[in-house]
């Protein structure tokens, strides 16, 4: 026999199988929502918070990975003093609360 002839004789499928096909969408669904999303979601919220609670003084890491101590904060970006005397001013996206500094509080 060839594969033409096998695929035809193939049963077709029952008249239920719309309505658990849906249910399995829904379910996948849910599943990247509270597993996936929701977890993001919330992970953002605290980074944000930090930013907002960030104030000359505290020490931070640039997502770059330099390490440095917030000296002026505007509304789009920080100040940084990254060694004595030499300071880079970088986007206030793309600086984090340095993990000393969040464990003293």
């Amino acid at each position: 026999m060839n594969l033409l002839s096998i695929l035809l004789q193939a049963p077709a499928p029952a008249s239920g199988g719309n309505f658990s096909m849906i249910l399995m969408m829904v379910v996948v669904v849910a599943i990247f929502y509270f597993f996936m999303i929701r977890p993001q979601q919330k992970r953002q919220k605290e980074i944000r918070k930090a930013r907002e609670a960030m104030k000359p003084g505290d020490k931070v890491i640039t997502s770059g990975g330099i390490y440095g101590k917030v000296k002026e904060i505007t509304d789009t970006h920080m100040l940084i003093e990254i060694a004595d005397g030499v300071r880079v001013r970088i986007d206030k996206a793309s600086v984090f609360a340095s993990p000393e500094d969040l464990l003293q509080k």
